[in-house]
């Protein structure tokens, strides 16, 4: 049994790993390597055994722009373990690794947790925080006027991520330098979920449900209001997935989601202990 780190270029444990990924969540890693968004941000820490990954915690660099400053955090995620090797003290072993790389190093460490192990990541100095988040009924007039973006191919991909990359987004706290972890979604399962906005020259990640407009991210200058007016008189309420700059004339409640619980440790979530904000959704491993 060895640990292995931050292996992406080495065929056979990628592959390994992609086969437990599937087996345990049922995706892959594959096409998001492929397309070239597997970047340095994304740390597998794996246990290895005969040359098969068996358990795994991966270390995603996720800064933030919070109010303007960034804020060196790191997300831990695909916590995974074979079935048939659980019960072994695997993920124990790779926790700790993890943190003796980065317990200190960074501002903080944060994880989102289903209910079957929430008594495990308080042994490594974690506690339970909230996230809330902010939605508010619309009045809007008109037709949708905004304009699809595609998302077929790598072309657009980079197109995509470029813009990511160069833009500034309307929102409390945003993911920066790691455009990669954003793309994972874009390239994949939000193909059809990017719009522009000519009006206000931005660019939205959204879905629409009957009548609400769910917003993930708001890339550029334009405001809730004039994206939502953007998307025309069928939207009646916005969803947030994300803290907005402004919070005035929202309503905000905590946010509870089935079979998950956010867990934090470090500085920057002792520092702010009362922030009632929201990492956004699309920035989740």
């Amino acid at each position: 049994m060895v640990i292995e780190k931050n292996y992406r270029d080495r065929e056979a444990l990628r592959k390994s790993f992609n086969a437990l990924a599937e087996k345990v969540f049922g995706l892959s890693f594959e096409n998001w390597y492929q397309n070239g968004f597997w970047k340095e941000n994304y740390i597998p820490y794996s246990v290895v055994i005969d040359g098969e990954v068996v358990a795994n915690v991966s270390v995603n660099a996720c800064s933030m722009n919070y109010k303007g400053e960034v804020v060196r955090l790191i997300q831990l995620g695909t916590i995974m373990t074979d079935p048939d090797c659980r019960g072994k003290g695997y993920a124990r072993l790779l926790m700790e690794e993890v943190l003796k790389d980065y317990e200190g190093k960074v501002d903080g460490i944060y994880l989102y947790a289903n209910d079957s192990v929430l008594d495990f990541y308080p042994r490594f100095g974690f506690r339970e925080a909230k996230e809330y988040q902010y939605t508010k009924e619309v009045s809007v007039a008109g037709e949708d006027k905004t304009v699809q973006v595609p998302m077929k191919d790598k072309t657009d991909f980079d197109k995509m991520a470029g813009i990511l990359a160069e833009r500034s987004q309307n929102a409390q706290m945003y993911m920066v330098g790691n455009v990669g972890l954003y793309m994972f979604y874009l390239s994949q399962f939000m193909t059809e979920n990017v719009f522009y906005v000519a009006d206000c020259d931005t660019y939205v990640v959204a879905e629409i449900e009957d009548d609400t407009l769910i917003l993930h991210a708001i890339i550029g200058e334009g405001t809730v209001d004039e994206v939502a007016e953007a998307f025309g008189s069928q939207i009646k309420k916005v969803v947030l997935c994300f803290t907005p700059k402004d919070t005035d004339g929202f309503e905000k409640n905590e946010l509870k989601e089935e079979d998950t619980t956010f867990f934090v440790k470090g500085r920057f979530f002792e520092e702010h202990p009362k922030d009632e904000f929201m990492l956004q959704a699309i920035t989740h491993a």
